[in-house]
């Protein structure tokens, strides 16, 4: 590992990467695009890919010293994690809480190896991570080709309020275009580091709302978050998102409430109701629906299946 000057970094640009081969060059080639604000560090934890990711990591770093961004790069050694193709990994949380150990920055630029950011990106969320410390600072994004668009529209159309309004549906701003303050991740306590197939972007977001974090969102288009099949994010449960969602709602709301009524006696009512803790079981004193054939319908069987 190089030695760096931190006293220069002011932002550090956080990579994961897992067998990125095919987008590395794309994403490096963004981070050198950026419009030059600071001083910028480029954070990379390869987590044990089995591809050509190394290479291109060790060829981009002479790039990017040459441009006077410096580079800080280690591989997994640690962890023993077999995956489907027999090598070794610790998970996403595992890979961004290394890069985030080894990083030096004030500010810290989450992007991941397949995604692409544009050129103010760092300049704009630097500007608004001043303007509010306390904040997880995102940004509206665009979609590759092979994306749908109705996703998108609805989280670039999200207002400053309903970043809160709709924080138990999804992450309201979305992990590949998070940037904040050291303090607020170290706060966290960074990534939950469970394995493979965990939601850690969610488990993080609503942990930051536990603590009275904020919320904002640069309203223009700063990253390129690209869809492929092979993404993380496409390996996580419906059921394991749904859990996450209920245990923050629980936390922050439901266990200050008396008593509540659910809306939905279908199969998703009954499955968050299902997912209830006994205490807030108890609590619920009607479900709701506009479905003549369910009204007057018994579902007791609720808390066995």
């Amino acid at each position: 590992m190089d030695i760096i000057n931190s006293a220069r970094v002011v932002v550090s640009v956080i990579v994961p990467v897992r067998n990125a081969e095919n987008y590395l060059q794309e994403c490096f080639a963004s981070i050198l695009a950026q419009t030059r604000c600071c001083g910028v560090e480029v954070s990379i934890f390869d987590d044990g890919s089995n591809d050509g990711s190394a290479a291109i990591i060790a060829s981009w770093k002479a790039t990017f010293q040459e441009h006077g961004i410096a580079v800080v790069e280690s591989f997994n050694h640690l962890r023993n994690v077999p995956s489907e193709s027999g090598a070794v990994r610790g998970g996403c949380g595992y890979a961004k809480n290394r890069a985030v150990e080894q990083s030096h920055g004030r500010f810290l630029c989450f992007l991941d190896a397949d995604d692409v950011m544009l050129p103010r990106r760092i300049e704009l969320q630097l500007a608004a991570a001043l303007a509010d410390p306390d904040a997880l600072v995102g940004s509206n994004f665009t979609r590759n080709e092979a994306a749908t668009g109705r996703y998108t529209d609805w989280c670039n159309r999200l207002t400053a309020e309903q970043l809160y309004l709709h924080q138990y549906r999804e992450c309201t701003i979305i992990q590949p275009t998070w940037f904040c303050q050291r303090f607020v991740f170290d706060k966290v306590g960074g990534y939950v580091e469970l394995g493979l197939d965990v939601p850690e972007d969610l488990i993080f977001f609503h942990r930051h709302l536990d603590l009275g974090g904020r919320l904002v969102k640069v309203d223009e288009p700063l990253l390129m978050y690209r869809y492929h099949p092979n993404a993380t994010s496409q390996r996580i449960h419906r059921l394991t998102l749904l859990r996450v969602r209920i245990e923050a709602l629980q936390r922050r709301v439901l266990s200050h409430w008396p008593t509540f009524s659910i809306w939905g006696a279908g199969r998703d009512g009954r499955k968050f109701f299902g997912e209830l803790s006994d205490e807030n079981k108890r609590k619920v004193v009607a479900f709701c629906d506009v479905d003549e054939k369910k009204v007057g319908t018994s579902f007791n069987e609720a808390y066995t299946n």
